[in-house]
């Protein structure tokens, strides 16, 4: 049935048989496709029949679909074109593991962070009502989303406004509005079902033929079901804030969904239906270890996903973090609702007094580190890379303004394959370099990494160390000796090198098969791999005496070239008035797709066939296309 679902216009005559038919390929297809190219795979799962439905129920692409964070948009991608295309998913050249507003009319928005969905739904609701139009916005949230404080300030904005937004909450973990004895059971029950809705609009029909009374007795009644929705079910929040609430229902009862959904359209007003759904809904092995299964790569669908290896950065970040507690009583940890995925875990169980998670909340993160740095505390912010963006404001007011100090440990640094525009890792050395009392480390080895922690710890304002997705990259060190800031490696250099080529991070591997390469041509090179990347001025004085005498410099970088590291440094060479040439090869005005490592090298000129053409066309000083 799933092969002949060409848009969405195609479910719209199916019978709920026929859609938990369809449900049930859509699992079998997600499982299938995700356990071969990698992504998201629990809470996809859990959302099946509410895509369907949804499709169904509303004319996508007129009525717009949006999805919180977007990992969770597989059945939407499965039923609007794509199925053919869906084994491509997350692969360079493919479909993305997130809606994407580039790939398809039926993406409204390019996802990919949590919080922003309900603030651009009413945006759209509140342009769709301004054009006269009649269109839905639904929006799709999961309840780990509202821990980010984003989702309450566009709940705040949406009071008693007169438009057409449906927002879902897709509750698949903890519990919103808490059910309270099997009364508040059994009073979701009956207010999910199609019979109270006709009952209730049937009773208002009748009341309003009463001469007089009738619209009174309308008020009345519903002053009356509300005292009593507060006082046996919990859920006036929503409410309170001028948002209809329906629900809780199952997310699996295609019936009862369909009932209440068909409910949230009667009325032009902003309302709130709250989902429950289980995570890895269909899958045992999902279900029963839901957390090994938000984010997982290839695996075997019979076996399941395998313990994660040890031998990652993340993992022996919180090796090493847990050893530096042991001896530092302030240490403490937090995390924004990523224990495991930073390496954590561990922390938690034997320090839990010390480890903080403040759910999907990067800013308050960073404030609320600031508050314990002001009182004495060294609070170490575990976040990847890509979700630091969210923090600047924070880290400049509330950390580097007020002089204190914390740690910022920033894991998929760098490239981040698979997931694409959204969560590349590219930017924190150009933003938080321009923040005072900044320092960022680049650890290119485990080793290293605890040097990196071990000084940032030790040091004072904000200290970043970012290290990559997964393990150390495999290239022969043992020419690279750390001295200070940066390590040189001259086994590609004979007497006085002709280019000397300074990188950081795991960009090294590649800037070594290139050097290899070129040395095979004859041209002699110095690697210098920095370690502590900013401030340059603190190593700059032994970068230019390790430069000395070579006249070319080639500064790799990856990370953005505007405002980046390599940028900076060959301006303070220029500024010492250094008689070289130089260039700078990093990531170009662009934001790189999902891929695989090696094609996100490619793409943005970065792998080391791309960069020896660049050198030889360097030292032949014909300028590249891209300088």
């Amino acid at each position: 049935m799933l092969e002949n679902i060409k848009s969405p216009k195609d479910i719209k005559s199916l019978s709920v048989k026929e859609l938990e038919q369809l449900a049930s390929e859509i699992r079998t297809k997600i499982i299938g496709t995700v356990s071969v190219t990698g992504g998201h795979l629990g809470s996809n799962l859990g959302l099946v029949e509410t895509t369907l439905i949804l499709h169904k129920l509303f004319d996508v692409p007129k009525d717009k679909l949006l999805f919180d964070v977007g990992h969770q948009c597989y059945t939407h991608k499965l039923l609007t074109g794509r199925f053919e295309r869906f084994d491509t998913l997350r692969q360079s050249g493919g479909i993305s593991g997130f809606t994407n507003r580039f790939e398809s009319e039926y993406d409204i928005l390019t996802a990919g962070h949590s919080g922003s969905s309900i603030s651009a739904a009413l945006g759209i609701a509140t342009a769709e009502k301004l054009a006269g139009g009649d269109g839905y916005t639904v929006c799709i949230v999961g309840d780990g989303s509202f821990t980010n404080g984003m989702i309450y300030e566009a709940l705040n904005n949406c009071n008693n406004k007169q438009i057409r937004l449906i927002i879902v909450l897709n509750d698949n973990e903890m519990s919103i509005s808490q059910n309270v004895g099997s009364l508040a059971k059994y009073l979701s029950k009956i207010r999910t079902s199609g019979r109270y809705y006709r009952f209730k609009r049937n009773l208002q029909r009748a009341l309003r033929k009463v001469p007089v009374l009738g619209e009174n007795s309308i008020v009345f009644a519903r002053h009356i079901k509300n005292g009593l929705k507060r006082v046996f079910y919990k859920q006036p929040f929503f409410e309170a804030l001028g948002v209809r609430y329906l629900g809780p229902v199952d997310g699996t009862d295609l019936e009862r969904m369909q009932v209440v959904f068909e409910e949230a359209k009667k009325d032009n007003c902003c309302a709130l239906v709250h989902i429950k759904t289980k995570k890895g809904c269909g899958y045992k092995y999902a279900e029963e270890a839901p957390e090994n299964y938000h984010s997982v790569g290839a695996f075997d669908p019979d076996a399941g996903v395998g313990e994660g290896s040890g031998n990652s950065f993340s993992a022996a970040f919180g090796r090493i973090l847990c050893d530096m507690a042991a001896r530092d009583t302030r240490l403490c940890a937090i995390t924004s609702a990523m224990r495991d995925g930073t390496g954590l875990t561990e922390f938690s169980h034997t320090y839990p007094t010390r480890f903080f998670d403040v759910g999907i909340a990067e800013e308050h993160e960073v404030a609320f580190a600031g508050g314990l740095a002001v009182s004495g505390l060294v609070p170490v912010c575990a976040l990847y890379s890509t979700f630091a963006q969210r923090t600047y404001d924070q880290l400049i007011h509330d950390v580097a303004l007020q002089k204190l100090h914390i740690v910022l440990a920033l894991d998929r640094a760098g490239f981040v394959p698979g997931d694409g525009e959204t969560h590349q890792g590219i930017f924190d050395c150009a933003f938080l370099s321009e923040i005072p009392g900044t320092r960022i480390y680049s650890p290119d080895n485990f080793d290293e990494l605890r040097i990196a922690l071990e000084n940032a710890v030790a040091g004072e304002g904000i200290a970043a160390v970012r290290y990559p997705r997964g393990g150390m990259t495999d290239y022969d060190r043992t020419g690279f000796v750390l001295q200070g800031d940066f390590s040189v490696c001259d086994t590609f250099a004979d007497g006085t090198p002709r280019l000397a080529v300074i990188t950081y991070g795991q960009l090294t591997a590649d800037i070594v098969t290139m050097a290899k390469a070129l040395h095979e041509n004859g041209i002699s090179v110095r690697i210098v791999r920095l370690f502590k990347v900013w401030p340059v001025n603190d190593y700059l004085p032994a970068l230019r005496k390790a430069t000395a005498d070579i006249p070319y410099l080639y500064f790799a970088e990856e990370g953005m070239r505007d405002g980046g590291i390599a940028q900076k440094l060959a301006a303070e060479f220029a500024l010492a008035g250094e008689k070289v040439n130089m260039r700078i090869r990093a990531v170009p005005d662009v934001f790189p797709p999902h891929g695989s490592l090696d094609s996100l090298k490619r793409f943005c000129g970065l792998d080391s066939d791309a960069m020896r053409k660049d050198v030889l066309s360097f030292l032949a000083d014909v300028p590249s296309a891209d300088s």
